[in-house]
């Protein structure tokens, strides 16, 4: 798990390079967080007991704002977060993420591609500061 901060004028290093077998989904997303001068964390365990993760947890001037961030891939196809059994497993592991405090946010693989997560945190965050 590596975290990279976001401070004053830009990043203090360059979004990292890319792991082996990382989603393109998840290289242009953190260029987007690097773009709006938020930190992120990767994989971040969250649930000791059903060793849960979130895909991102992000953090602003050092701070951290309890937002994860679910990437959900495949959603128009048969897979794991289309089935029903997938879709209970999203719903058990956000209603937790909830319970304990965290703001859980959901975006497709197509809403990071056309820029909608982008624009939805950038509109949000934007709104609390």
């Amino acid at each position: 798990m590596e975290a990279h901060e976001a401070q004053g004028g830009g990043m203090k290093k360059a979004p990292p390079a890319r792991k082996p077998d990382e989603p393109e989904t998840h290289i242009l997303f953190k260029k987007h967080l690097y773009e709006l001068r938020l930190g992120w964390t990767q994989e971040v365990k969250f649930h000791a007991l059903r060793g849960w993760k979130w895909d991102f947890a992000l953090y602003q001037d050092k701070e951290p704002l309890n937002i994860a961030v679910e990437i959900c891939g495949q959603i128009w196809k048969k897979g794991g977060h289309s089935s029903g059994k997938g879709i209970q497993r999203d719903y058990d592991k956000g209603n937790a993420g909830t319970m304990l405090g965290w703001r859980v946010l959901h975006f497709s693989t197509d809403d990071v591609l056309r820029g909608r997560a982008k624009a939805f945190l950038a509109e949000h965050l934007r709104a609390q500061h």
